[in-house]
């Protein structure tokens, strides 16, 4: 296959060429294994400065960070396997959580709630600080998955968490291994802080857009080998070459890395160890993204041609992944995938359970997780992502198919805002009136058809949208983020508040 370097050049200029010299940018590079072919950059760094962005602009990597993560438990397998319980090596955790292996909680079929998720389920934001031995100490609490660990496949950071403070208590540390073992041998600047509060050597700020404008990003949560790995886009380049040139101590990494792997039942997911494929025509492509609060990341790999793509950025509003396919497929020459979705727009919710789906404009959102629908043919509609799969179709009176690759069917349904609510909606909702607290000390109250969650100024008021057969569907504002939550009823004194990657935190009525 003849490689148009030129096209991809001018597919990435055209996407940096959008930020403006006075808002925040980013960089895209593009590479093979011996040399960098492009790098372009577009907006600032700061806007405090309007300093240029450039490819030796440090971001944060976010989510980015745990292919790399992985390869260091690859590289621990004396101590750690993949086929190990967590319980073996964290005697704190509870069943159900402790007989999740290792290699579940790092390729997304563990069912690990994710601890951001379920913290905001607590009325706990964004901002809110938080600590490593107390959130491990919260899932050493939990007694619940989201779903039975090898039957689907949902995005979660805890199994990260989980395994991190694993190696942490043999002596292995994360940050030491990012520095002596990849930024030291290859000569650049990586770095893992495990706090949004570490200093960081030329750090830019992130910034996400509110209504007033760009604001600067914060997070309390304390990061964990999930997401910590800082850097520039060229020093992310330099390490991807490293890997997909497989040369000394990385040497079948990325085979490694990249390895099909299997639900329970047989299936494969199509997520390996901190890596997701992704396909243009009949050829197969590997890569990740990250996301923090005013920040996002993505590469895209080629292994047969040894290429790739890295696209950093210090604003909320990027999708790097539509950049990165967009220049691989000017570079290969294969075709974009198509959309064209014909599933109707609208609203639909399974006979029972805490299952919605909402279709507009071709964009799924299963329990608030987006993802644009491409064409399967034969009626088929995926989201053609390995972290969080959907694949569905119009039967003509319901959307049936899979959802992170468990069987889903889902009947339409009109959202009705309690005020004018049937007569069932409505009782139930009365019913529902009252005061509510979770085991975690978290507690709202229901009344007027809205919940109440929060203290003092940061008390929000969020009105409930009725789905029928004890569902609620209600929108929580946290800074850059907008969450809806599905209120699912389990039993007249208890309901669990549902999101994508947290499904469990219940909440019983106050005596």
């Amino acid at each position: 296959m003849t490689l148009n370097w030129q096209a991809a050049s001018e597919i990435a200029q055209k996407n940096v060429s959008s930020w403006a010299d006075d808002a925040p940018g980013g960089a895209v590079i593009g590479f093979d294994g011996e040399t960098i072919r492009f790098a372009h950059a577009g907006g600032v760094e700061s806007l405090a400065t309007l300093t240029p962005f450039s490819p030796d602009s440090v971001v944060r990597y976010a989510s980015v960070t745990k292919h790399v993560f992985c390869a260091m438990v690859l590289a621990h397998a004396d101590e750690i396997g993949l086929d190990d319980r967590l319980g073996k090596h964290l005697p704190e955790l509870q069943a159900p959580l402790s007989d999740v292996t290792v290699g579940q909680a790092l390729d997304m079929s563990g069912g690990l709630p994710d601890v951001r998720e379920c913290l905001s389920l607590l009325g706990l934001s964004v901002f809110t600080e938080t600590q490593k031995a107390e959130l491990l100490a919260y899932v050493g609490r939990l007694t619940r998955l989201n779903f039975d660990a090898g039957t689907e496949v949902s995005y979660s950071n805890t199994g990260y968490r989980l395994v991190e403070a694993i190696l942490e208590r043999k002596g292995v540390g994360f940050n030491a291994f990012v520095e002596q073992q990849l930024a030291a041998p290859l000569k650049t600047f990586l770095t893992a802080p495990e706090v949004w509060a570490d200093p960081v050597k030329d750090l830019v700020p992130g910034y996400w857009k509110a209504d007033g404008g760009w604001q600067l990003s914060w997070a309390g949560l304390q990061i964990s080998a999930s997401g910590s790995l800082a850097g520039s886009a060229t020093a992310l380049t330099t390490w991807l070459q490293a890997l997909i040139s497989g040369t000394g101590a990385f040497a079948g990494v990325l085979e490694k890395l990249s390895a099909q792997r299997f639900l329970a039942d047989g299936r494969p997911s199509g997520y390996g160890l901190g890596l997701r494929w992704s396909r243009l025509g009949d050829q197969k492509f590997v890569g990740h993204g990250g996301s923090h609060p005013g920040y996002k990341t993505y590469f895209l790999l080629d292994p047969q041609s040894r290429s790739g793509f890295v696209i950093v950025s210090n604003r909320e509003d990027t999708n790097g992944y539509k950049i990165a396919l967009e220049a691989m497929s000017a570079l290969t020459g294969l075709a974009l995938p198509k959309t064209g979705c014909i599933i109707p727009d609208g609203l639909y919710v399974t006979e029972t359970g805490p299952w919605w789906l909402q279709v507009k404009a071709g964009v799924s959102t299963f329990l608030d997780s987006d993802d644009t629908l491409y064409d399967d043919g034969d009626g088929w509609f995926s989201s053609r992502s390995a972290s969080s799969p959907m694949r569905l179709r119009w039967t003509g009176d319901a959307v049936e198919g899979q959802g992170g690759h468990a069987e889903r069917r889902f009947l339409p349904v009109i959202p009705v805002m309690l005020d004018t609510a049937n007569t069932d909606d409505a009782s139930i909702a009365a019913d529902l009136q009252g005061h509510w607290v979770c085991d975690e000390g978290a507690q709202l109250d229901i009344r007027d058809g809205a919940v109440f969650m929060g203290v003092g100024p940061t008390r929000q008021t969020m009105p409930l949208t009725a789905l029928g057969n004890g569902r609620f569907l209600f929108t929580l504002k946290d800074g850059p983020w907008t969450k809806r939550i599905c209120l699912n009823r389990l039993d007249g004194d208890r309901f669990e508040l549902v999101l994508s990657r947290a499904r469990m935190i219940e909440y019983r009525r106050s005596a």
